[in-house]
């Protein structure tokens, strides 16, 4: 029988596995999976150096990115020895001002590196901005050709295979447990039965794994009490139908080719350094909108901003 998930929202399902994107101009990859190599950087690296699962080791490896002002510090170099921390095997000095480039030029020898596993072929990376006033072209050496763009991915957003297809899991999981999902099933033209055979095998994986624990996912704020998903912020519940509709835009402002939908992944707790955060239990679906009212401060933060902007609007 054939998998009756609608296409965007396999889609959907499999760009959870992915990173954000990048820039040509930054050193992280665009849109590459979450157990890629893990670009630390130096100040971090005690809190990062051990991966969150496999016995803290990155599936595809680290580096460890370290400034200029840094490397060339007697005392860090010391520091760096005893870390296990060698230059051009897990270590690149990493230059991303002008005044880097000036004051540490780099040395006799060196090359941009070009390899994101040991032997790194290089002692260094740049990714130097352009200033205008001086007419100062940038400068963006190591990691540069189509195949390598990149030297790896922000080490917040990391996460090994087996933790990315969990993750799935749940998340599918979740989307067949949206409270209009019959109606989607119907505007879609979906087979009933294949989709009933389908909600059966994806909720006897999930509870099997330990991923359908109604407990958790409400103190999360993932599904309500009835057991229907809900969005993290509002706790509005989120419709199945959202999952392929587009966001509404703004009437003159209008893009052809917007491919964003009402519905997108949603984490609980941030990604942030120093924690690895997506993982079964924080992860959910949210509206677009909530999404972007979040960002990065954390759902906490943003209701604690929303109620005093509430106060001092005499709303509350």
């Amino acid at each position: 029988m054939s998998n009756p998930t609608p296409k965007a929202v396999s889609t959907k399902l499999y760009k959870t596995g992915q990173t954000r994107g990048a820039d040509d101009d930054v050193i992280y990859q665009n849109r590459v999976l979450r157990n890629s190599t893990a670009l630390i950087p130096y100040k971090d690296y005690q809190l990062c150096k051990n991966a969150p699962t496999k016995n803290g080791k990155y599936e595809n490896g680290f580096i460890v990115l370290i400034k200029p002002e840094d490397y060339f510090n007697p005392e860090i170099q010391q520091s760096l020895k005893a870390d296990g921390l060698c230059l051009g095997k897990n270590l690149l000095v990493f230059y991303e001002t002008r005044a880097q480039w000036k004051d540490y030029p780099i040395l006799k020898g060196w090359k941009a590196a070009s390899a994101r596993k040991n032997p790194l072929k290089g002692q260094y990376v740049a990714r130097i901005p352009a200033t205008t006033s001086a007419g100062e072209k940038k400068i963006i050496e190591g990691f540069t050709t189509s195949k390598m763009k990149g030297a790896g991915i922000r080490v917040y957003e990391y996460a090994d295979a087996d933790t990315i297809n969990l993750c799935k899991l749940q998340l599918e999981y979740l989307f067949w447990s949206c409270k209009d999902i019959d109606k989607l099933v119907e505007l879609q033209g979906l087979d009933p039965e294949s989709v009933k055979e389908r909600v059966k095998s994806i909720k006897e994986e999930a509870q099997k794994k330990g991923l359908a624990d109604k407990e958790n996912l409400i103190a999360a704020r993932i599904i309500d009490e009835d057991g229907y998903t809900i969005c993290p912020l509002c706790l509005k519940h989120i419709s199945a139908i959202g999952f392929c509709d587009r966001i509404q835009q703004a009437e003159g402002r209008e893009v052809p080719d917007l491919t964003v939908t009402e519905v997108s992944l949603f984490h609980i707790h941030e990604l942030r350094t120093g924690e690895f955060n997506h993982r079964p239990y924080n992860l959910g679906w949210g509206h677009h909108h909530c999404n972007v009212v979040v960002k990065d401060s954390g759902i906490t933060k943003t209701l604690e901003w929303m109620r005093e902007v509430l106060q001092r609007n005499k709303m509350v």
